[in-house]
């Protein structure tokens, strides 16, 4: 990178969550008020959001209360972007790196990111997602509304947006490793010779946007798959390791079908056959209600009303040295590319077959992804 381009700031993308009993329900609104989460006209969106957050509050504020009271999001985004600068300024030395923090529906938000942003006066922009899967739901709505607010706050810097990597190798090394530790300690707390039922559980999305070429659940798959392979080369699972493995998808709410199989269904299935069960949370970097309330508390219970041997959750990947490291990467890839736009999993191709049309890397498609056509009815609350 020449000498004019020294000043970097890289932008984390995350969703956010309430930080206080009082902010779960402007914490909803926000969220329905996301064309990208209720999808209908505008005037329609802004009423719903309203009366669905004040339906859903106080379930929410329940949730919540069994955490603590509040998302642990912004604490373990903090961490990882503070790990992310060390591993930043030691990998690229010769630049100076500022990472800020975008979250979509709670603080800080895109506004406060921008601003700061513009305050560091950077000569380049790296937008980087904690969400590895691209999906019009998440990275498309958060580049979205990171642009209104970088024109607002004058940011000037040309900006480069990751739009994923859902294969990226400190990622697969990341969760590969932490999911091997999770079946060894399952097999040492179940008895010899039990079989072990070992899910990915991904949030879950509507049918409809998924069959209007959003590429998440493409790109779900292809994780699976990548650490799928990293565990049988460490002999973690594959043949004679009695390892059956099912992807599946959690957090369904509403009327709208959703993608599967259910997370709870899975476990249900997997208890009653006597299994030792493992939980990968392989869409989530970092903890939150979904991790949590969702697996450690409502899905242990299930497990153990259903007859599990035992029930093990992988944690969430954080500040693991080898996920923060293939970040880095990702940064350093980005800042390699003389143009700037969208890049794909640090490799600049598009990865997603034709057939996704909401690629953002589709040559048809804006910077971010564009939204799908309006749904008529509400997807989900995400924290």
């Amino acid at each position: 990178m020449s000498n004019d381009r020294r000043r970097v700031a890289v932008v984390l993308f995350n969703l956010g969550g309430p930080d206080s009993p009082a902010a779960v329900k402007p914490f909803l609104r926000n969220l329905f008020s996301d064309p990208a989460i209720l999808r209908v006209p505008g005037a329609l969106r802004w009423v719903l959001a309203r009366a669905i957050a004040a339906r859903r509050a106080p379930v929410a504020r329940e949730i919540y209360a069994r955490i603590g009271g509040r998302s642990p999001i912004l604490a373990e985004t903090r961490a990882q972007a503070e790990a992310l600068s060390r591993a930043l300024a030691a990998r690229m030395a010769g630049h100076a790196f500022r990472v800020s923090i975008a979250m979509r529906y709670w603080h800080p938000r895109a506004a406060e990111a921008a601003a700061e942003v513009a305050g560091f006066r950077p000569d380049r922009v790296v937008l980087l997602p904690l969400y590895p899967q691209y999906s019009t739901t998440t990275t498309a709505s958060s580049a979205a509304d990171w642009g209104a607010a970088a024109r607002a706050a004058g940011t000037g810097a040309p900006a480069t947006l990751i739009c994923c990597y859902p294969e990226e190798a400190g990622l697969v090394a990341a969760h590969a490793a932490a999911t091997a530790a999770a079946l060894a300690e399952a097999r040492a707390k179940a008895p010899a010779g039990t079989p072990v039922r070992l899910l990915f559980s991904a949030h879950g999305l509507p049918e409809r946007v998924v069959a209007g070429g959003d590429p998440y659940r493409w790109q779900v798959e292809r994780t699976v798959a990548a650490v799928s392979a990293a565990l049988r080369r460490a002999g973690a699972i594959g043949e004679d390791t009695g390892v059956e493995t099912v992807t599946c998808y959690q957090s369904r709410v509403g009327p709208l079908a959703w993608i599967g199989p259910a997370t709870d269904a899975e476990v249900a299935r997997a208890a009653r056959a006597g299994a030792a069960i493992v939980v990968a949370p392989i869409a989530f970097v970092s903890e939150h209600s979904e991790t949590l309330v969702e697996l450690d508390i409502e899905g242990r219970a299930l497990a153990g009303r259903e007859g599990a041997a035992c029930y093990v959750r992988v944690p969430a990947l954080g500040t693991s040295a080898s996920f923060i490291e293939g970040l880095a990467r990702l940064v350093e890839a980005a800042l390699a590319r003389r143009d700037a736009g969208v890049v794909a999993g640090g490799v600049g191709a598009r990865l997603c077959p034709a057939s996704l049309r909401q690629c953002p890397c589709a040559a048809s498609a804006p910077p971010g992804g564009s939204v799908p056509e309006p749904e008529r009815r509400e997807p989900w609350p995400n924290s």
